[in-house]
């Protein structure tokens, strides 16, 4: 009897105690996540870092440098690899002449030259045996990106996007633009390339983080990005970010819409330059294992580059608390060294700066100084209230020679995500007709006749 009853108790006892222990196993399986980085695959004891920019003009466009000149001057200021991207102008090898648009002969009026570089110097500057300008030979060549394009060639409208890897001849004289962005976008993914959308900011004409976080503007990048999936993200830095100060919060707020459908993107930064005084501005920084165009493509595929600026105003919600201006200067940019992450830990190495911070779902989560032997830099997830509710965690290190950001790491826990399908409201079809409104000509036209009067009023008023 004894036996029976201790028997009984146990048994009592363990069904007491199941349902409980299922709860908490349920719990514990649903909050669990793994990071998911897209500098996994990163070597960082044998592959490279190198710099690069994706978007550049000459005179065979709208800019008022040669290409000779600005590819020259690129591979004296230490980029490795570059893309020229004339408005409606796919790029071909830099010695070969460029397609030419009737648009754009007026450079000859006002005294520009359309020219490219000789098959000699062609060889010496991809192959690294070109003289800089001090005559010093630099040792390392510039890859030459062909197939890019700012599909916008009257650019007066503002929805700009870049093509890259399209085929010899194809979107010479694209128009783009008067139905916004998605024409574009649709248009490369037609032909084969990869795309991300120019300086949103711009566009929006955005001077508050209102405007970022407006829930129109969020929806309506986000709906082309979940659309397209050649479409790889947005300029979060572009030129001296004079038009585009709040897009990494606009990135934020995108990322927070596009993932619950298990879409992630990319922050990319470019100079955008159309003279000199532009090229040290906003560019990336690839880990690559060989510096070569196959490379580059798949960097940009897989999200494994770093994207820096050299000047960024102040923000009030994620930084950085006072300007960083280091254009033209002998400053170093801040450099992520390595990536990794390990159970719910991310580890950086990094170099060249002050300051990091770690910001997941827009805000920051954790920030602190850096020094010269701070070594490994840890987050580990686990410690912070809250981090299994995060969608990504990206970092950013500044210093005083500009401010790079990591692409987000996104946090997965396992759950299938839905098929996006685009909702259509009264509002959505408003906002869709406003938003083709403010890529047209003759809209542009009028802000910037309106912008002009208010700027001479203020100037009357002093």
């Amino acid at each position: 009897m004894k036996r029976l009853r201790k028997t009984l108790c146990i048994v009592l006892s363990i069904l007491m105690v199941l349902p409980f222990a299922l709860l908490c196993a349920s719990a514990a399986e649903a909050t669990d996540y793994v990071l998911v980085s897209p500098y996994e695959n990163v070597d960082w004891e044998t592959w490279g870092l190198y710099k690069g920019n994706l978007h550049t003009h000459s005179t065979y466009s709208d800019g008022s440098v040669t290409y000779p000149e600005t590819i020259i001057e690129h591979y004296n200021q230490g980029y490795d690899f570059l893309a020229m991207a004339d408005h409606g102008v796919t790029g071909r090898a830099w010695n070969e002449r460029q397609p030419l648009i009737p648009l754009y002969l007026y450079q000859y009026i006002i005294g520009y030259k359309q020219e490219h570089l000789t098959d000699e110097q062609f060889e010496g500057i991809t192959g690294g045996s070109y003289a800089l300008y001090d005559g010093t030979v630099r040792g390392e060549g510039m890859t030459c990106v062909t197939g890019a394009n700012e599909l916008n060639y009257i650019n007066i409208t503002k929805s700009h996007v870049n093509g890259y890897f399209l085929p010899d001849g194809v979107g010479n004289g694209f128009e783009g633009g008067e139905n916004g962005h998605e024409i574009a976008v649709a248009f490369v993914e037609k032909n084969g390339g990869l795309s991300h959308i120019n300086h949103p900011g711009d566009w929006i004409g955005y001077d508050s983080v209102d405007e970022a976080s407006n829930p129109e503007h969020v929806r309506y990048f986000s709906e082309i990005i979940l659309k397209y999936d050649s479409c790889l993200g947005f300029e979060i830095f572009n030129l001296h970010n004079n038009t585009e100060p709040y897009n990494r919060i606009l990135w934020d707020n995108m990322l927070m819409y596009t993932l619950p459908y298990g879409r992630t993107f990319w922050g990319f930064a470019n100079n955008d330059s159309h003279n000199f005084s532009e090229i040290d501005s906003s560019f990336m920084v690839f880990a690559m294992e060989e510096n070569n165009v196959d490379n580059i493509k798949q960097a940009m595929i897989n999200g494994n580059f770093f994207s820096v600026a050299r000047h960024l105003g102040t923000n009030e919600v994620i930084g950085p608390a006072t300007e960083v201006d280091a254009c033209d200067t002998d400053l170093m940019y801040p450099t992520f060294t390595s990536v990794t992450t390990e159970n719910h830990t991310i580890n950086v190495t990094v170099a060249d700066c002050n300051y990091i911070q770690w910001i997941a779902n827009g805000k920051i989560i954790a920030s602190q100084d850096v020094t010269t032997d701070s070594g490994v830099i840890s987050l580990d997830l686990d410690t912070i209230d809250g981090a299994e509710e995060f969608m990504y965690v990206r970092a950013e290190i500044i210093g005083e020679g500009g401010i790079t950001c990591t692409q987000p790491i996104v946090l997965d826990n396992g759950e299938e995500k839905p098929a996006y399908e685009s909702e259509t409201t009264i509002d959505s079809i408003l906002a869709g007709i406003a938003f083709k409104l403010k890529s047209t000509r003759i809209y542009v036209i009028l802000a910037e006749l309106i912008g002009m009067i208010v700027d001479e009023i203020k100037d009357l008023m002093k």
